[in-house]
């Protein structure tokens, strides 16, 4: 199957028939719409809950497993979000797709780390909602190198990744980044701090750059720095992007989707050439 989304995303591989998705929404025109988008797109057959009660008793009659949810806030005999929580009880990876928003709202839907929100607020909210969808039964195609020196800073971001279904490696230092890229070529994009005790983010990069090309690895730095002459000087460097801590969820993983997004294109077209 092939897929071609708004946001520039490609992508040409296995059919996604064979996943098991949930759509937790009452409304009746959304259903409809997104049942026969995800239908026409990607063969998948989704099953409908239209309340909390038909909720539970399809996640209790069935023990195979669920990959993913696609859940309204509020539904009827869940008005103050109890489907949602139930979802992330049960750690099913869960799509929020909703009419209601603002800052709050957004707030409390990303602590519970959600794997995605869609606003029903256009005419596009289900060709993004289909893309969302595909991003995340497809991520794990992608390899994802983490660098930096700070246990936590490197939990959190693996965390974050895992989160959209990415494969995820670590490495606490410059010169294990390099071994671990040397035995791992699927990896395709590294995110790496500026500041490391061995290596730093510019000459890591500008090592790398001596024998993997950018449509080999993409390459983000980040930094908590308040120098806005880092990026300018990553990007010499060979780097492709840059982005200042602290960041919000929504602009890493755009980064991050911009990035594969473009190796993707660039190997889809480095095949055609070679056929």
């Amino acid at each position: 199957m092939s897929f071609i989304g708004i946001s520039g995303m490609q992508y040409a591989g296995a059919s996604l028939s064979h996943h098991r998705i949930l759509l937790v929404e009452d409304s009746n025109v959304f259903t409809s719409m997104i049942s026969a988008r995800l239908k026409e797109l990607f063969g998948i057959q989704v099953e409908l809950c239209r309340d909390f009660l038909q909720l539970e008793e399809t996640y209790e009659r069935s023990s195979d497993p669920i990959t993913l949810a696609i859940s309204n806030i509020n539904l009827p005999g869940a008005e103050n979000g109890e489907a949602l929580n139930y979802l992330i009880d049960l750690s099913v990876p869960t799509i929020v797709f909703t009419g209601m928003f603002h800052q709050q709202t957004r707030d409390h839907l990303m602590s519970k780390e959600i794997v995605d929100y869609i606003i029903k607020d256009n005419v596009f909210a289900v060709d993004m909602l289909a893309e969302s969808v595909c991003r995340f039964l497809t991520n794990h195609n992608h390899h994802v190198l983490i660098v930096d020196d700070s246990p936590t800073a490197r939990a959190l971001l693996s965390t974050r990744l895992k989160r959209y279904n990415f494969r995820v490696s670590t490495a606490e230092s410059g010169a294990a980044a390099l071994a671990i890229l040397q035995a791992n070529p699927d990896i395709g994009l590294m995110v790496t701090d500026y500041n490391m005790p061995d290596i730093d983010g510019f000459e890591l990069t500008r090592r790398i750059r001596s024998f993997m090309g950018s449509h080999q690895l993409r390459i983000i730095g980040v930094s908590s720095s308040t120098d806005r002459m880092l990026s300018a000087r990553f990007l010499k460097a060979g780097g492709n992007d840059f982005i200042l801590r602290p960041f919000i969820d929504e602009e890493f993983y755009c980064r991050v989707n911009q990035n594969l997004d473009t190796l993707t294109q660039i190997r889809m077209a480095n095949e055609r050439k070679a056929a």
